[in-house]
Order: structure tokens, then sequence, then C-alpha cells
């Protein structure tokens, strides 16, 4: 994963990032697309399928009340500091109503994002990989 990782951002030049210096909305930005990846993978390693099908399966796992679940699941697992941007996350004002979701299960899934976010721009990968084993993986 992490000769991946480097090759990417290589390639790409993207440089290393400090988390701690984005807003917790944008942590959530690119953890949801974190999550979504994992998800997809997930879902289309189950064989080839109907596009439309692997989208129902895929929406299952990241509609905002399944990451409220999945953060339930994982929540006693979590380090003080992963917990401080979980909250950081779930708390901040995104000024959207969310569509089909009630608003407490939108402000955990947006926390949850958080983190994903932040532990990806920090290059926890193994710690995204054993909280989803714990969350949804298993």
């Amino acid at each position: 994963m992490e000769a991946f990782m480097d090759f990417f951002k290589e390639s790409l030049d993207i440089h290393d990032v400090n988390p701690r210096q984005y807003s917790p909305l944008v942590l959530a930005y690119i953890g949801d697309s974190v999550f979504d990846l994992i998800i997809k993978h997930k879902v289309v390693a189950k064989g080839n399928a109907p596009v439309n099908k692997l989208h129902q399966a895929t929406s299952q796992y990241v509609k905002a009340s399944a990451q409220a679940n999945t953060f339930r699941k994982i929540e006693h697992f979590l380090t003080e500091d992963e917990m401080a941007v979980f909250k950081r996350g779930r708390n901040a004002k995104s000024g959207t109503v969310p569509k089909n979701a009630d608003l407490m299960d939108y402000k955990t899934a947006t926390g949850f994002e958080a983190l994903i976010g932040f532990l990806y721009l920090d290059h926890q990968y193994e710690r995204i990989i054993e909280l989803m084993k714990k969350g949804v993986l298993e």
C-alpha cells in the first residue's frame, strides 16, 4: 500500500500535507472518497455485476445511517486523538441539510468521514483498514 501511495503522489506531484491544518469538513470531504473507494472495491471484488446493482450494494454501506452504524461499531477502539478528530467533524457546521438522513446520523457520518480523511492524509493506511475490518469488512 505504501509503495502505491508513494508512486501515486510522486507521479501526480502531490505533496504531503499536515491534516491538523485542515478544517474538519475538508477532512470529511476526502474521507468520504477514501471510504467510498474501499467499499466499492469490496463490492466489485464479489464479482462482475450490472453497475446499478453495484451502486445499490455500495449505497447500503455509504449512506449516512450506515456510516453512523459503522462508527458505533468502532467507537470504543478509537484513540483519544482519533475521537477528537471525529468530534470536530461531527460538530462542524456544514451549512447543508441531509436529504435522506436523520440529522444525528448525518453528523455522526460527517465525523466518521473526517476521521477517515485525517487518517488517510496522515498516512495511517493500516489503521484505516484495521478500523474498516472492525466496522464493515468483517
